[in-house]
This record gives structure tokens, sequence and C-alpha cells, in this order.
């Protein structure tokens, strides 16, 4: 049962982010071939298929920037293992669409928000195993489009809604705090920080929030849009005092599938630092779903 509810899970939010890819193709249906390849064309003559490549690789380059002038679905699968004295499993998929908004020819808005969906084993023995939404955070960057001396940088408001549909997988929580990016890019290396922190200020939740998560980050690209990556998404509860410190390794490939351009990924990460009771280590896969204008 808990395998079938993990295969249930993965195949309705995989199943419905490619339904929605579909229809937003060119001809408003769906694609009736499929060609799965790497996403690179060139030309010794130029012309169309060069730009094309050009275009892919811009692509390839914008995925590794988190607040990127780019529509794309995210869907990030994560396996947890090692949990409490039940030594259990937690997944979390977590549905992650970034929406670009041009405010003028000089400024944008970047929306980020992450649904979790979540399936967690019960951490003791005899426990009660729990299934469905987490709570979901939407963070609003804002920053120049030129970025700012060779780098990228954003900031604005990140906010917590108390959306879990299980007492076990969120806070009861409403929440909100500051959020900032800053990353620069060049000969295929994306060196950046991802910082926020948010506080509750209402809810019926049990618990105050007060977490902060830092996630520097570093990726290289190749010629055929390949990109090894590693980064650390720590949080600090302070409430807890206690870190919580995933050292995160990846490698993902941009494909195009059909008209559809689809990067797939994953990775492993290992816990420096954890509360009493947290995950030993843990898996990765990602699917994203590019939009580009």
């Amino acid at each position: 049962m808990k395998t079938k509810a993990i295969a249930m899970t993965l195949g309705c939010c995989l199943g419905a982010a490619a339904a929605t890819a579909q229809n937003l193709g060119e001809d408003g249906g769906y694609c009736r071939s499929l060609s799965l390849a790497p996403a690179d064309s060139s030309s010794a003559g130029g012309g169309a298929p060069a730009d094309e490549a050009a275009q892919t690789a811009e692509l390839a380059r914008k995925l590794q920037n988190p607040v990127a002038n780019l529509i794309s679905v995210p869907i990030q699968n994560n396996w947890d293992f090692g949990i409490g004295p039940a030594d259990a499993m937690r997944y979390t998929a977590n549905v992650q669409p970034v929406i670009p908004v041009s405010l003028s020819e000089d400024w944008l808005l970047i929306t980020r928000t992450i649904l979790p969906v979540i399936y967690a084993e019960s951490p003791v023995t005899g426990g009660r195993d729990a299934w469905g939404l987490g709570d979901t955070m939407q963070s609003f960057f804002f920053g120049p489009k030129a970025g700012v001396g060779g780098w990228t940088v954003a900031a604005g408001p990140v906010l917590l809604y108390p959306s879990a549909s299980d007492p076990a997988l969120g806070s009861g929580k409403w929440g909100a705090g500051p959020t900032a990016v800053v990353l620069r890019q060049q000969r295929g290396w994306t060196v950046g920080l991802l910082a926020n922190h948010v506080w509750s200020y209402a809810g019926w939740g049990n618990n105050d929030v007060s977490t902060t998560l830092l996630q520097p980050f570093i990726s290289y690209t190749t010629k055929t849009h390949t990109t090894f990556g590693v980064n650390t998404e720590s949080t600090y509860d302070w409430e807890a005092r206690e870190w919580t410190v995933p050292l995160n390794v990846s490698v993902s490939q941009l494909l195009k599938i059909g008209k559809l351009l689809v990067s797939f990924g994953i990775g492993a990460r290992y816990y420096a630092d954890k509360p009493s009771g947290g995950p030993d280590w843990g898996l990765r896969f990602t699917i994203t779903f590019l939009f580009p204008k």
C-alpha cells in the first residue's frame, strides 16, 4: 500500500504536468509524435538550426537561474530515508511553477511557488502514516533585468500558507518574511546564493515558525546541455535551535520531446547535520517543463 501511494502521487503529478505542457503547444493540441534527443542542433551553414541551438543553450543556462525570465514547471520528487526509530521513509513531490512578469523595460517580477505533496511513514513503530498536501511557500522576487555589475540580483517577500491537509504535514501557521537571491553566470558556470527567513504571525498550530534558509549553489553546464550541480539547502529552526543541512549533488539533461523542451535530473543527498530523528540520506528526481516565449 505504501509503494502504491507513492507511485500514485508521482504518476498524478507527472501526468498533470505533461497534460498541461501538451495543451500549451503551438497548435493547441497534443504532440502526436515523440522524439527523444539532446536539445541541441547545429549546422555548418548556419541559419535556423544554428539559431535554434543558440536558443537552446540559452534555455539551459536559464534553468540554473531560479529567477530567470522563463516560465517553467519543475516537479521535484524527493525520497528521504532513515527517519526516527522506525527508520521511516518520507516522499515529497514539490510542484514548483516559476512565472515571470515584466513590470517595465528595466524591471522584472518572478513568482516562485512550492506546493508539496507528501507521503510520510510514521517515524515510530506502530504510529500513523500521513498522506496529503503540505504547507505552500510562495516567493516574489523583484529585480533589474540587466542585473548589477554582471550579477543577477532580486529580492522581495516570501509567504507561508497553511495548506497542509493533515496536521502531521504542516505547521498550521501563516507566515511571511524577506527573500533574496544573487548569482553570476559565466562560461558555463553558475554560482549563487538564495536565502529567506519566515516568521509565523497567525494560525492554529501549537508551535511558532521562525526558520532561515541558506541555499548556496554551484553548477556547470556543458555544450550538450548536461548540467552538474552541488548545493546545500540548509535551514535553521530558531524555535528549536536546530540545523538541517542536506548536501545535494545532481546531474540533469535538457531534452526535446516532440515540440516540448524538458529537463530531467537525478541526484542524491547526505545530511551533514539534522535534528534528532531526522533523515540520514535521500534521493531526488526532477522533471522540468519549459515554456519559452
